[in-house]
């Protein structure tokens, strides 16, 4: 199957941001569009009905009309419809194996009242093996910026104790696709021996800075040769890794976060920075998987 962008639809505005987010994409990398609408009681396609006694009608309409939205907007766009008869959290799971990336709408901490947006992102988000990005409905459009970060840039969160290339190469094909900067950023705690009674030590967290620096410059050196038109920013944060995410995120036009494929088996199925990048970052965030 040629390389397409899923995006999950089931009418909700978050779904219909996440389409718009979706197509846009699409059309920045050359991609096809696949917009998914997933339902176990679809009825077989009737060859002759009325409109009025088709069962399918509502999810036709959905797929139909955002289509028709898409491709007005997007008129170079091969946009494709898909209604599957499944349960649509399998059905996103099987798809996202064969996408370059499955965008879903998503609510953050509001009250979660859709299919799609309640029982079925988070899952899809913690088990698929490609990228997954969540996109929140009225999520300001992306605009030329001149510095990362707070002016639409792309900001990718590195934890530097494990493999990370899978996060930079998506970061980095996302920001020069865009033509915009990316800043990475790395959190970490202070430890307790950096402790001291008139506050903390500055010789420990200056060495745990420059350490923590050397490491992101060493990770981001192969590819800043890869992508040379990107304007790339660096920072350490020395507090809990998801303040130093959350409030890099602030104005960023994307977050970038990685998921490990396999944790402990009675660990939660993501980890603190994704959850709260999901529930907190006002910008779409793409969730990597990697080892």
């Amino acid at each position: 199957m040629e390389p397409v962008v899923t995006v999950g639809l089931d009418g909700s505005p978050e779904s219909l941001a996440a389409a718009r987010w979706a197509a846009d994409e699409a059309d920045r990398r050359k991609l096809t569009l696949r917009l998914l609408h997933a339902w176990p009681l679809l009825a077989p396609e009737p060859i002759h009905l009325p409109s009025e006694m088709d069962q399918n009608y509502w999810a036709k309409r959905i797929v139909h009309n955002a289509k028709a939205e898409l491709q007005a907007r997007h008129p170079g766009l091969t946009i494709v419809g898909n209604l599957v008869a499944e349960d649509a959290e399998e059905a996103l799971l099987k798809a996202s194996a064969e996408s370059e990336m499955t965008v879903l709408g998503s609510r953050g901490m509001e009250p979660v009242e859709s299919y799609f947006l309640g029982d079925i992102s988070m899952p899809v988000v913690a088990r698929a093996e490609r990228p997954v990005v969540l996109v929140r409905a009225g999520a300001r459009e992306e605009g030329p910026p001149s510095t990362p970060g707070a002016s639409g840039g792309v900001v990718v969160a590195l934890k530097l104790h494990g493999p990370c290339e899978d996060l930079l190469a998506f970061a980095f094909a996302a920001a020069a696709a865009r033509g915009v900067p990316l800043q990475a950023v790395h959190g970490r705690s202070i430890p307790l021996h950096a402790h001291a009674p008139w506050g903390t030590d500055h010789d420990v967290t200056e060495k745990i800075r420059q350490d923590a620096q050397k490491l992101l410059s060493d990770a981001l050196r192969p590819w800043r040769e890869k992508f040379p038109s990107v304007e790339v920013t660096s920072g350490i944060g020395l507090e809990s890794p998801t303040k130093v995410v959350v409030r890099t995120a602030k104005g960023a036009g994307l977050l970038v976060v990685g998921r490990r494929r396999h944790r402990p088996a009675l660990a939660p199925p993501l980890g603190s920075v994704v959850t709260a990048a999901i529930h907190h970052a006002r910008c779409p965030v793409a969730v990597i998987p990697h080892d």
